[in-house]
């Protein structure tokens, strides 16, 4: 029996999974990360307390099997920045001066400035990430480190996207994957193969020394994702991780790219199985909305397209909400009653359930057809960690209107319905964007932590009027991560046929007519309320003093 490894390391946990060849998960273990919070919009982390948690997960996951039967092993993370010194060890990030905290989380924000002055440049890279680079990515936060923690620069030997510090924290390789590359590093790649930082690129945004020793800081030898490490796992990392020297690694993927590459494959009878017909939505802290084409296709504020950065041949188009299973938990967390509501439930119930179900009553009562109708006056812009597509703000704001003084029960469950609607309506505009510049969607692939929450799915399927399947193996991250270690073991001829095999079938839900009309008047609101954003923002704007 063979078997492959899939690590998914996410902002708040570690997690691994034992995965079948065909794609089943046999085992999986989750360990908490340690997150280090500053300052204002500073997130970092710890390296050491990453590969830590790596290790202990994977070496949960292949305790009760021989080790000789795992075939290879892949990795997923998310696109935070990593500084290592010429020795292999920690260099700071941080104004703390702690050396251990040596990640910029992906979420951290403190690159404003420097994204700012990039995005000034107007060089013609920017194109590939929707016209504007976010301060998420790693040119502005290298160019903060290089701004303001001078010493941190100069000692930092090698600069990682989190997934490609796995590869090497288990290899020794200092190779890097096109994936985190052309997403997040600003590389220039094509189908011509004529792959490249473009020097003038970095010399106009003041990070021509990065050229030093032909690149070696942040990468020169680029490889697709999937594709096989070297020698797989070095003789320390395979006993730090319980299997054996040598087993093969695959060039890893982005968190949130494992997720798209772990269900786009998945089938469901009557479905068109077209990878370019079907939008992917990787549901965590934040979301991202993925989709292929053969085409090179630039869509406005959307991020791409990518070649080769999921599925390789094709050009990827990623957009994204910066957060949305987090705005969830912020509503309910920051709400009067949830205390009281806790407590109640005991932990025999998750509190989205719990009001999920108080809706329906609610709805009952009132003789309404459907929930959404309960939130006919409230309206929420959900951009309260900025907008990451299709607008590419980041200073964009949160919005609520239709607040009483209501703090009860009943007023958290039409403010947790408003918030999930509101976060839909941004898919929908995201998806309108990309039909614009030429996709054409027809299904929605959802996975994470919302794919789990009926009530999400059936309102993505009744907003956006197409039927949003969800696979039946949940985590597709971690089956993404092993696809990568199956393909690089080569018991798979190419990535695609590792995603037909392993992607599974999938539940399908269909949308509910009856109030498609309903909620095209919600999005005029929704659409509206940023307007009347800006709007205020240019009256404040005006000099008072």
């Amino acid at each position: 029996m063979d078997y492959y490894v899939g690590v998914d390391v996410g902002t708040g946990s570690a997690r691994a999974a034992l995965v079948s060849s065909t794609g089943k998960i046999l085992k999986m273990t989750t360990c908490p990360l340690e997150i280090f919070h500053p300052a204002p919009n500073f997130y970092e982390q710890s390296s050491d307390n990453i590969w830590s948690a790596v290790c202990h997960v994977v070496k949960s996951v292949v305790a009760d099997i021989s080790a000789e039967y795992v075939r290879g092993i892949g990795f997923a993370a998310t696109c935070s920045l990593v500084a290592i010194d010429k020795t292999g060890s920690p260099v700071t990030v941080s104004p703390t001066g702690e050396d251990k905290q040596n990640v910029i989380l992906w979420m951290d924000h403190r690159a404003q400035k420097e994204a700012d002055f990039i995005n000034e440049q107007n060089h013609e890279m920017l194109q590939y990430v929707g016209g504007k680079v976010s301060l998420e990515m790693q040119t502005p936060k290298m160019l903060w480190l290089k701004n303001n923690l001078p010493s941190s620069w100069n000692r930092a030997a090698l600069l990682f996207d989190l997934p490609d510090f796995l590869t090497w924290k288990a290899t020794g390789s200092e190779s890097r994957s096109l994936c985190s590359l052309v997403c997040k590093w600003n590389y220039s790649a094509g189908p011509d193969g004529n792959n490249k930082w473009v020097e003038e690129f970095f010399e106009q945004i003041h990070l021509k020394d990065l050229k030093k020793d032909n690149w070696r800081k942040i990468g020169n030898d680029v490889r697709t994702p999937g594709h096989r490490v070297d020698q797989g796992l070095s003789t320390k990392a395979a006993s730090e991780l319980g299997l054996l020297k040598r087993t093969a690694v695959g060039t890893s993927l982005i968190d949130a790219h494992a997720g798209g590459l772990g269900m786009i494959g998945c089938h469901v009878p009557g479905v068109s199985p077209k990878l370019q017909s079907r939008l992917a939505l990787i549901c965590g802290t934040s979301t991202c909305h993925m989709i292929v084409n053969e085409k090179k296709l630039f869509v406005s504020g959307v991020w791409g397209p990518y070649f080769s950065a999921m599925v390789p041949g094709m050009w990827l188009s990623e957009g994204g909400q910066s957060a949305t299973g987090k705005l969830l938990d912020h509503i309910i967390d920051t709400h009067p009653a949830t205390p009281g509501i806790l407590k109640s439930l005991g932990g025999n119930k998750h509190i989205q359930e719990y009001l999920s179900e108080l809706l329906q009553t609610i709805a009952d009562q009132k003789n309404l057809e459907n929930v959404s109708y309960l939130t006919k006056d409230i309206h929420i812009w959900p951009d309260f960690h900025g907008n990451r597509s299709p607008l590419a703000d980041p200073a964009l704001k949160g919005m609520i209107s239709g607040l009483n003084l209501s703090v009860d029960h009943e007023n958290l469950a039409l403010l947790y319905l408003a918030t999930i609607q509101a976060l839909t309506y941004g898919t929908k505009y995201i998806l309108e964007t990309l039909e614009a510049a030429g996709h054409k969607i027809e299904t929605l692939l959802v996975c994470g932590g919302l794919s789990q929450n009926p009530l999400f799915i059936q309102i993505q399927a009744d907003v956006l009027g197409l039927p949003v399947l969800c696979p039946i193996e949940k985590e597709s991250v971690l089956i993404g991560a092993a696809i990568l270690g199956s393909y690089a073991a080569g018991s798979f001829n190419t990535v695609y046929d590792a995603t037909q095999t392993m992607g599974g079938s999938a539940n399908i839900v269909k949308p509910k007519n009856e109030c498609y009309k309903y909620h095209l008047q919600k999005y005029r609101v929704f659409r509206r309320m940023v307007q009347d954003q800006k709007d205020y923002r240019d009256i404040m704007s005006k000099e008072f003093l």
